[in-house]
């Protein structure tokens, strides 16, 4: 496909975008670990934490089809944004207040508040692309581009919580967090939405609230390509979620207490690899291979890591694995911009991310109450259910016809057959 010229509002619109997709990002992924260290400083026990991370959790599932359904109905997009994420950022700088000082009931009300937000940083930016670029290679890369600020943040989070943490103080970092995500929702008040910030009267169907939530849950389980991506990456994030309690137990079984944090960094630079090298180069496979090949190739590195003891052979596995599952939110992100019937696009970003994030909890509940086995059966299960998500993808995806990959018959959503979304 020849490169079309990018219009100014393109060339100042997608870098602007990732900005804010950076910023905020870097805020929720560094949450889980500023609470704990938090709490510990200031209560001397990470339980206090754990209940706050909870409450910063839990509203996600809830929240997701909400603010996907809300957003296509309201007539101004970059101030339904910029208030998520301005509450978003002010709940974290009150939780770094208040954390460990104010009742426990007054600061998880904070967090389930700010929680309740969490939707927007992951899905609902990831929506916007499709508002900010048209259809094309330009959004095709801009969605490998967004994977990769995905892994980027997961990596940068945590460092910088941990290392202002040690140089100041776990409450100074915690504020910090709130600053970056003021920052993204101050950078978000400047991207270009253009003709959609205010839509002509009569331009969307008059629904109602609940129509639209079932319209959004609909779309992504009559669509074959949605329900397929959305089926096998829950399972897939029900094993990764319980994979941090994992490599901790394993690397204190194999006698290296305390690498388990290598291991995990291992995992999401290679991650971060993954998505730079897709975002540069896109494979010669069509999206939803892509995402098979993904999730077994992530399988099979774990597993490879759960049978050689070696210390060195571990954190080049791990790093192998991420480098795999980079590219699946890549082809996450594309199969889902293709397949959405545009009103419920919002919400289909919303509710697939937060049926992830739900899944990954899940798994690390189960992975807690397993705790007892043998640590290298733990991964061996994790890498068996990364397979078991491929194989899963590979079932319920409609048959193709022709190399580009594209839905030889359209199900009832009221779409027309999407084209492959390869650059």
């Amino acid at each position: 496909m020849p490169r079309q010229p990018a219009t100014p509002g393109e060339r100042s619109g997608l870098p602007l975008y990732l900005a804010t997709a950076f910023f905020a990002r870097l805020a929720d992924e560094g949450m889980a670990v500023a609470v704990v260290l938090l709490a510990v400083d200031r209560t001397g026990s990470a339980a206090q934490g754990a209940f706050v991370l909870t409450a910063w959790m839990a509203p996600h599932v809830v929240a997701a089809p909400l603010v996907g359904a809300l957003a296509p109905r309201v007539r101004r997009l970059r101030l339904c944004h910029l208030g998520a994420l301005g509450v978003f950022a002010a709940a974290i700088a009150v939780l770094s207040q208040f954390l460990g000082r104010a009742p426990l009931p007054v600061t998880l009300g904070v967090a389930l508040a700010g929680g309740a937000c969490g939707p927007v940083v992951s899905g609902g930016l990831s929506s916007l692309i499709a508002v900010l670029l048209p259809t094309g290679g330009r959004r095709d890369r801009a969605y490998a581009l967004d994977a990769t600020v995905y892994n980027a943040a997961s990596v940068a989070g945590p460092a910088v919580v941990s290392a202002v943490a040690a140089l100041a103080s776990p409450g100074a970092a915690t504020l910090l967090l709130g600053g970056a995500a003021a920052l993204g929702a101050a950078l978000a008040g400047g991207l270009p939405f253009g003709h959609t910030e205010q839509p002509a009267p009569g331009a969307a169907p008059a629904t109602t609230l609940r129509t639209d939530l079932m319209a959004g849950l609909a779309a992504v389980w009559r669509t074959r390509e949605l329900r397929a991506i959305t089926a096998a990456t829950c399972l897939a994030f029900g094993g990764l979620g319980g994979l941090t309690t994992t490599t901790v137990l394993l690397a204190a079984h194999r006698g290296q207490p305390g690498a388990g944090g290598a291991l995990m960094t291992a995992f999401a630079l290679g991650a971060l690899i993954g998505s730079l090298l897709v975002a540069r180069r896109q494979p010669p496979l069509p999206d939803h291979r892509l995402a098979t090949v993904a999730l077994c190739g992530t399988g099979l590195a774990l597993a490879a890591a759960a049978l050689l003891p070696s210390p060195v052979a571990g954190p080049a596995l791990f790093a192998l694995a991420g480098v795999c599952d980079g590219p699946l939110l890549t082809a996450t992100l594309r199969i889902r911009a293709a397949h959405a019937p545009a009103r419920t696009r919002a919400q289909v970003f919303t509710l697939g991310a937060g049926l992830k994030f739900t899944a990954a909890a899940v798994g690390a509940t189960l992975v807690g109450a397993a705790a007892a086995l043998p640590p290298a059966l733990l991964l061996a299960g994790i890498a068996g259910v990364q397979l078991a998500a491929a194989a899963l993808h590979a079932l319920l995806r409609p048959r193709t016809s022709g190399r580009d990959g594209a839905p030889s018959t359209p199900e009832g959503t009221g779409a027309r057959p999407v084209p492959s979304v390869r650059p």
